[in-house]
């Protein structure tokens, strides 16, 4: 499918995908949408400790990007995996502007280093930062109690319905640990329902910029 690279409205990049009229990011902000709905929503829920993460869709390397940035301020060590099926191309990467909309220059070779890392391999990007970026379908995802957070970054359930399944969310469900948070930008009604079916504690929460509500849900 054709990809091209557009600026959303807070002046970061994303990918757009015509065939489908579908972005890895919010239109109304790519930086905006991660920092809300997976920084305030969820990483701010585990200040001063060790969190591991599951991120269900790595794409563009943004969430991973934004996460260790925060994470320094928040004094945590971040033990991150990130799912994809289909990795964006290098020359996509490098017309990626988060590095300088984040204004983080000096954390550019990191940047440089998540996507250039081999997938299947831990990297340590950082002293409190480690990295495994996992080339996979989320259909075979198995993990069993080794994550306190997921950001649920899957394509719209309007393009991709099947990955919003009850059966994916079982697997989510499984691959938490106890008292985990799954935190997703989604808030349809079919998608509160597989949740709950499979065992999660959903509340809805104020969505971000250009989207009212999103979901964060608990397994307690």
């Amino acid at each position: 499918m054709k990809r091209e690279i557009i600026q959303t409205l807070d002046g970061s990049t994303t990918i757009h995908i015509a065939e489908w009229d579908e972005c890895y990011h919010s239109k109304h902000g790519a930086i905006q949408e991660a920092q809300h709905v997976f920084i305030k929503n969820g990483l701010s829920l585990f200040p001063n400790r060790n969190v591991s993460i599951l991120e269900i869709g790595f794409g563009t390397g943004l969430n991973a990007f934004i996460t260790l940035l925060e994470a320094k301020k928040m004094q945590q060590s971040i033990d991150y995996v990130g799912v994809e099926a289909y990795p964006i191309s290098v020359d996509e990467v490098l017309l990626m502007n988060y590095v300088s909309e984040l204004n983080a220059s000096q954390e550019s070779a990191i940047f440089d280093k998540m996507h250039e890392s081999n997938w299947g391999e831990k990297v340590d990007l950082r002293d409190d930062f480690s990295l495994t970026k996992r080339k996979q379908l989320f259909e075979e995802i198995d993990d069993i109690d080794q994550f306190d957070l997921i950001y649920f970054d899957a394509f719209g359930y309007r393009v991709q319905p099947e990955l919003w399944s009850t059966a994916i969310f079982e697997k989510m469900f499984k691959a938490l640990k106890a008292n985990g948070v799954l935190v997703t930008y989604a808030a349809r009604g079919v998608v509160k329902r597989s949740m709950i079916e499979v065992g999660f504690t959903v509340e809805k929460l104020a969505g971000p910029p250009g989207k009212r509500e999103m979901f964060r849900a608990r397994k307690s």
